[in-house]
């Protein structure tokens, strides 16, 4: 039992971890002239929805519906998918004094006629699409300890060529450009992984030693965005550390030069040396015919204590679009208004064109750790779906604000449960079903949006989602969106700082954050039973399919399966389990995948749900896939590596799929 109990508080402690993981435009309508110019850009520059088979961006078009035209593999001969070529990228890590972990979450892109990619280390790769064999790389020689998270994670590069056939001919007319974990922006030409010395100081930008205004350490996962001849970049923060933290500027880069075009803070002025955040770390669409940057925003610090910053800061927790040349603000519209639970917007905003009334409408799907999927109109921010202004639950903390309600989207459905009691406490056997309930029973529990509190508070959906990073994939043919989430309880706790002792608060499971200047010590964890398995009843993780003609949920099935009680349980299929990742659309009307933590990777038909194919990996695909099509064959691709923050089996591998000969 001592066994059992030890493995259930590390997975306890590693499940925890790995979470760190209306404004109306008066531009709504565009010179029919400078959209047909983007148009062109498009096409010529970039391919977006090329029927040859290209994924230029991380999302696949850069609108990030992860929707491709391909249909060579399809829902009747998916079954004679099998593995083509595996790449071995040579880092693994579970976290050493010399090496912190690694959790591989790249998605390749397709572009040039190479796969480009980053791996956890941030070494740029070409390979070659038909083989997987490497063609050039290029290593920046990151340090391998002091991550932000304690993790080495880079979800993806991005990919630029000049418009001037001349000038692409030349050496650094094609580019192939990274945003690191330590906060440097890097450019390569893209035939040979050379740095490209015009840019920035010789190929490279420290976004570190501009100014990002108040405290801490600046950090990059996800790959720029890239419009025209302008690369756009985002960042990432250490939450709940410091109260006045780096304030969450995103900024624009002229793709030749390097040279800074525009900025952009979420934070307001008067509250800037205040408070900070409210950072966009996770990908950023474009809506490439109207010039548009669609930005999801996360929470401004702390994300849990919010007296320094009662005023309000309608950017935070906001799907802002801005112009892509100017940086000027376009519209936002908020998602949760003063967070204090760490509902950061987690992935991308997918730009959708949906039928909703017999009209076709551009719209913005933008999903959340909620569980919520908020369905905004493209052009004026305006919900296509009722939302309503609903009563939540108010703050005990002195000097603390909450607002009295928060957004609620009647349709879609959320994709996770929202709230629960303890009396609905689950157990594979009777005792450690009791210590759930106790422990849920202790908690201050008035559904979602309960507020921290110093007698610890339930957080339903936990800080991981609902959904995360993965996002959503949107089949811009039959209107169908789809999307996966966690479903886990936590809890958050405001301890007092003069009550906390280190040898009886940090405990395996429990993440200590030290809030510098608050008078509060935060503690929080996801709560499982000592065999390891979650307080809540499953499914505890989902995929999702939804009807965007209608907003009705087509099918939500469970997804995933996991091993917990020292490895000797193994939840089943019915269950679920968390997730991270996201998945890809098809054509050929299939979804592809990974995320689960089971080494599996899987296809899905589109419109029933139902399980068509699966194949085993080296260790669970902690990413999104990818498909493309190259000599007229068409390849899936996925990162099996593994996730060091779950302490799940590890590998190094890039994984492609190809119909059988």
């Amino acid at each position: 039992m001592k066994n059992m109990l030890h493995r259930a508080l590390l997975l306890s402690a590693i499940l925890l971890t790995a979470a760190c993981s209306e404004n109306k435009s008066d531009q709504a309508s565009d010179d029919a002239q400078s959209v047909q110019d983007n148009k062109k850009t498009l096409e010529e520059n970039q391919d977006l929805n090329s029927p040859d088979g290209h994924w230029p961006t991380y999302g696949g078009p850069a609108s990030g519906t992860k929707y491709s035209k391909l249909d060579q593999i399809n829902l009747q001969n998916v079954h004679k998918l099998q593995q083509a070529w595996t790449y071995h990228t040579g880092e693994i890590s579970k976290g050493t004094a010399e090496v912190d972990a690694t959790n591989y979450q790249v998605t390749p892109i397709l572009a040039n006629n190479k796969l480009y990619m980053c791996t956890p280390f941030n070494r740029i790769i070409a390979l070659d699409p038909a083989s997987g064999q490497e063609i050039w790389a290029y290593d920046p020689q990151k340090p391998l300890t002091g991550t932000i998270h304690g993790s080495h994670t880079c979800r993806g590069v991005s990919y630029w060529q000049s418009e001037d056939t001349d000038e692409r001919s030349k050496f650094c007319g094609k580019r192939i450009y990274q945003a690191m974990g330590n906060a440097t922006l890097l450019a390569v030409d893209a035939d040979n992984g050379k740095l490209c010395p015009e840019f920035g100081d010789n190929g490279k930008i420290d976004l570190s030693k501009l100014d990002n205004k108040g405290h801490g350490k600046l950090a990059a996962s996800s790959p720029p965005a890239i419009y025209k001849n302008v690369v756009i970049v985002g960042g990432t923060i250490f939450d709940n550390r410091e109260k006045d933290s780096l304030d969450g500027i995103v900024r624009a880069f002229d793709a030749r030069t390097g040279a800074e075009i525009w900025s952009w803070n979420p934070i307001p002025e008067h509250l800037s040396d205040k408070t900070g955040g409210a950072n966009t770390w996770a990908p950023i669409s474009i809506d490439m015919d109207r010039g548009w940057v669609f930005l999801p925003t996360g929470s401004p610090s702390f994300d849990v204590y919010g007296v320094n910053r009662t005023d309000p800061i309608p950017h935070g927790n906001a799907v802002v679009v801005l112009d892509a040349l100017t940086g000027q603000l376009i519209w936002s519209y908020q998602t949760v208004r003063h967070d204090l639970w760490d509902y950061d917007l987690p992935a991308m905003p997918v730009l959708a064109d949906i039928k909703k009334d017999d009209k076709v409408i551009p719209a913005v799907l933008q999903p959340t750790k909620m569980g919520f999927l908020f369905v905004l109109d493209r052009v004026t921010g305006k919900p296509l779906f009722p939302v309503e202004d609903r009563p939540v639950p108010q703050t005990d903390i002195q000097g603390e604000y909450s607002s009295p309600t928060q957004p609620f989207p009647t349709l879609p459905e959320p994709v996770t449960s929202q709230q629960m009691k303890a009396d609905d406490a689950w157990g594979l056997l009777y005792f450690d079903k009791k210590q759930c309930r106790e422990r849920l029973a202790e908690l201050r529990n008035d559904g979602l949006y309960t507020p921290p509190s110093e007698q610890g508070s339930i957080l339903h959906p936990s800080f991981l989602g609902g959904t995360n990073w993965g996002g959503v994939a949107y089949d811009e043919e039959t209107g169908v969106a789809v999307l996966n989430a966690s479903n886990m309880v936590s809890s958050i706790k405001l301890l007092p700082r003069e009550h906390y002792d280190p040898a009886v608060h940090n405990k395996p499971g429990v993440h200590v954050f030290d809030m510098e200047g608050a008078p509060y010590i935060l503690l929080r964890e996801v709560l499982l039973s000592s065999l390891g398995a979650p307080c809540n009843p499953p499914p505890w993780g989902y995929l999702a399919a939804i009807d965007m003609k209608t907003g009705e949920t087509l099918w939500k099935k469970p997804f995933g399966r996991v091993a917990f009680g020292n490895g000797w349980i193994k939840s089943l299929s019915s269950w679920g389990a968390p997730n991270q990742g996201g998945p890809i659309i098809t054509k050929g009307g299939l979804v592809f995948i990974g995320a689960s933590l089971d080494n599996m990777f899987r296809a899905y038909d589109i419109q029933t749900g139902k399980e068509v194919w699966k194949a085993s990996v080296p260790a669970p695909a902690t990413a999104t896939p990818m498909t493309y099509k190259y000599n007229g064959r068409q390849y899936v691709v996925v990162a099996a590596g593994g996730h060091g923050g779950f302490q799940t089996k590890m590998s190094d591998a890039i994984v492609g799929f190809s119909l059988a000969d």
